[in-house]
């Protein structure tokens, strides 16, 4: 079992339910999923960048990433429908805690200047979106054979409805939240 998963059995639950006064385990907020999405704009010229995001968001997360299309034509962009744009994984259960505690714990702390992630990047549903500006951070991606940086956005999709209700569960997991000015 992940690590996070037996901690959050075992320590989260009982605090969320001590904190917002529940007694039923089911309606605490829960972790879901975890989205993580790379949009590679360049692929549009370069098709040998969308094979390398591919490759590096699936060694980062270990699972095989969806490649995303364009829905629509957009004259502006030079985007054609059906072009591929992006790369996406959706992880759950073993593999979602898994990434939750190599986030947490190894790749937010690699990066330069982290004073801590935004507290009010909340969708108004309980869900949180992180943007992280390249790839480098996570250890499982070798420095040497990289030859463009990538940024991705990490969303953690919760149970609850409720934005501090998931701000309590992610603090609760270890996410560094920097203090709100």
């Amino acid at each position: 079992m992940a690590r996070l998963a037996d901690r959050y059995k075992k320590e989260i639950l009982p605090k969320l339910g001590e904190k917002f006064s529940r007694k039923n385990p089911l309606s605490l907020p829960r972790l879901t999923k975890i989205v993580v999405n790379m949009g590679v704009g360049k692929a549009l010229q370069d098709k040998n960048r969308m094979e390398q995001a591919a490759e590096n968001l699936g060694q980062i997360t270990g699972q095989r990433p969806q490649i995303t299309k364009a829905r629509e034509s957009i004259s502006a962009f030079r985007l054609r429908q059906g072009q591929e744009i992006g790369a996406r994984v959706t992880l759950r259960g073993y593999r979602m805690y898994e990434f939750l505690d190599r986030l947490i714990s190894v790749a937010l702390p690699r990066i330069r200047d982290f004073r801590g992630v935004n507290p009010k990047s909340f969708d108004g549903n309980g869900n949180y979106t992180l943007g992280l500006s390249e790839q480098m951070v996570f250890p499982e991606i070798d420095p040497d054979k990289v030859n463009f940086t990538q940024g991705m956005d990490v969303t953690f999709v919760t149970s609850t409805r409720n934005d501090d209700e998931a701000r309590e569960l992610l603090r609760l997991f270890g996410m560094p939240f920097r203090e709100a000015t």
